[in-house]
């Protein structure tokens, strides 16, 4: 018996070493400077280089220029990827993602979004990030080299964090714990009788759970040295203090109006994600200057009073309102078509640069990490990418090489290899 237990083991461990050998390893750091020309690059921050020189060493990008207006010396730089008749662009940022907590959702053994107990302010979800997940390749193939990992379930989800998608492991990708999760409550509910919508009996006693709890948090957070330890009210110190943002989890008009004046009466932060009906209260969300994750476009109206392309032109209405915005995808391995949605919304009506800021500048500013991230600009980590077109469109975007800090990383996936494989088999 012990020796069928061995083999066992043995045999498992074999499989573990053969899958490992198979997914891509995370690039080493940069070595040489690298120069990139001659392609159209899309910075960011509203501005197109139609035909550029990008140079980066170290990690960070030391040059931003037209290349037909300077002059460089090509020995300086290790290697040198003349892109003419393709695009640059920042690595586009997915947010509102469960990546790296959630693996095959029919699976229950594979998640890890989702904490026992209402309120888990102290929940990491960079603890839980699984760096060996098989879906961030997957992404990083359409150009998403970061994104935004997030707790789910509960009233108090946890703690999100930004990570870089090629690393070891969590420490490595991390870049930043970024905020606190609200799922505020939900107002209007849909008949069971089928009879369109009711009010939530329950609404009015779970905002006064909530704010109760903020209350005790406030309280706790003014004591030097609590007399008693409590790790859920200590977790809420970085959002109390404005290092943290508060991300309320909301969709109807009238509950994030007044999630938003509950978030200002503690003088936090807040994001709304969500928001499908946010364009109804547009000059609210403007003079108070919240911005907003759009939910997943590719989706049905919400309700039969909603025009039925409403999802793909949300993004056009907040633009022509002046409200930040950045896109959301749903779930984990779904953030690939992340650009498709972008582009979805420039077919609506959004002009196409500021849809590449909705992935890249806005997103970066959001999560607050727009200070090294979010741009092609000299000075930030030089996160972005080279396709052979338009990255919006799923029919051009065909990445050939992706930088992540500086290193060139691997664009091989388990679906290529996949591919590869069943491709060459014999009929």
């Amino acid at each position: 018996m012990d020796m069928q237990i061995v083999t066992r083991v043995f045999a498992l461990l074999c499989l573990s070493a053969r899958l490992l050998a198979q997914a891509p390893v995370p690039a080493p750091a940069q070595t040489a400077p690298i120069l990139i020309i001659n392609a159209l690059a899309h910075l960011g921050n509203g501005q197109v280089l139609p035909n550029c020189a990008i140079a980066f060493e170290n990690g960070k990008i030391t040059m931003v220029a037209d290349a037909r207006t300077i002059r460089y010396d090509r020995t300086k730089y290790a290697k040198i990827f003349d892109a003419a008749g393709k695009h640059v662009y920042p690595g586009f940022i997915a947010c509102g993602s469960t990546l790296g907590l959630v693996e095959i959702d029919a699976a229950r053994p594979t998640q890890d979004n989702n904490e026992v107990g209402a309120y888990n302010p102290n929940v990491r979800a960079i603890v839980a990030y699984n760096t060996d997940s098989e879906i961030p390749p997957t992404l990083r193939t359409n150009g998403i080299l970061l994104a935004q990992s997030c707790p789910e379930g509960g009233v108090l989800s946890g703690t999100s964090a930004v990570v870089q998608l090629d690393a070891w492991n969590w420490e490595d990708a991390l870049v930043k714990e970024d905020g606190i999760h609200l799922n505020w409550p939900v107002q209007r509910r849909y008949n069971p009788n089928g009879q369109g919508l009711m009010k939530s009996e329950s609404y009015d006693k779970e905002v006064q759970a909530i704010q109760q709890f903020f209350l005790e948090a406030q309280a706790y957070l003014q004591q030097p040295n609590p007399a008693t330890p409590n790790l859920k009210l200590a977790a809420m110190r970085p959002l109390f203090e404005g290092r943290m943002r508060l991300y309320i989890h909301s969709d109807q008009a009238k509950t994030i109006e007044e999630a938003v004046l509950f978030a200002e009466q503690f003088n936090l932060l807040p994001v709304i994600e969500g928001g499908s009906e946010v364009w109804k209260i547009s000059d609210f969300i403007k003079s108070h200057k919240v911005p907003v994750l759009l939910p997943l476009s590719h989706r049905l109206p919400d309700t039969d009073d909603e025009d039925y392309d409403q999802p793909y032109k949300l993004a056009r209405q907040l633009y022509d309102a002046g409200i930040t915005f950045a896109f959301t995808g749903s779930g984990s391995w779904r953030q690939r078509n992340l650009p498709f949605q972008a582009g979805q919304a420039v077919g609506a009506g959004l002009p196409y640069e500021v849809a590449i800021q909705a992935l890249t500048q806005n997103s970066a500013r959001i999560l607050g990490i727009d200070s090294s991230n979010g741009a092609i600009e000299f000075g930030k980590d030089a996160t972005l990418f080279i396709s052979e077109g338009d990255a919006l469109d799923m029919r051009t975007c065909i990445i050939t090489a992706a930088f992540i800090q500086g290193r060139e990383i691997s664009l091989d996936n388990k679906q290529k290899r996949l591919q590869k494989k069943f491709s060459k088999t014999k009929n």
